[in-house]
């Protein structure tokens, strides 16, 4: 779990959780953000930046159903884990249809995929302003301008 975190990586969860609920049915999917947790067993709990998951769950819950899709916005920490391990991690998850991780240094995103045949080893590299991940499980497409617009990279 990653505690602090600069203003453009708040920005960047923000404007996806944002973008998320305003696309998803709230009768069928929860957007969740950093303080809910991702049970992957063996008592590992994760906390990724943005879940969606089933919606219905109780309350008081703290880790998800069965999440359909997570996402994290890239730090120079935890890039390497989020790339690498957490990647490995997650895709395992039985629920699971997408996995994103999101660059703060531009519009790109490293994205997971669930297809007929499962996830693929590598991500999909999805860049610029004019580009959009497309969840079909989900059946959202999600601009990468809404996320990024008028973000200053510095």
């Amino acid at each position: 779990m990653m505690t602090g975190g600069s203003r453009g990586h708040a920005i960047l969860v923000r404007r996806l959780a944002a973008a998320l609920e305003k696309r998803l049915d709230s009768n069928r999917w929860t957007v969740l953000t950093s303080v809910f947790g991702v049970d992957l067993g063996a008592s590992t709990v994760r906390y990724p930046d943005v879940v969606v998951d089933v919606a219905g769950g109780g309350f008081w819950d703290s880790t998800a159903t069965a999440p359909a899709m997570i996402a994290q916005v890239l730090s120079p920490s935890s890039a390497r884990d989020d790339l690498g391990a957490r990647a490995f991690e997650y895709v395992r998850l039985p629920s699971l249809s997408a996995y994103l991780a999101f660059a703060q240094d531009g519009p790109k995103v490293h994205a997971w995929l669930r297809g007929a045949g499962g996830f693929s080893p590598k991500p999909r590299i999805i860049e610029g302003l004019g580009a959009a991940v497309e969840i079909d499980s989900l059946g959202i497409e999600v601009p990468l301008a809404e996320i990024y617009a008028g973000v200053e990279y510095r």
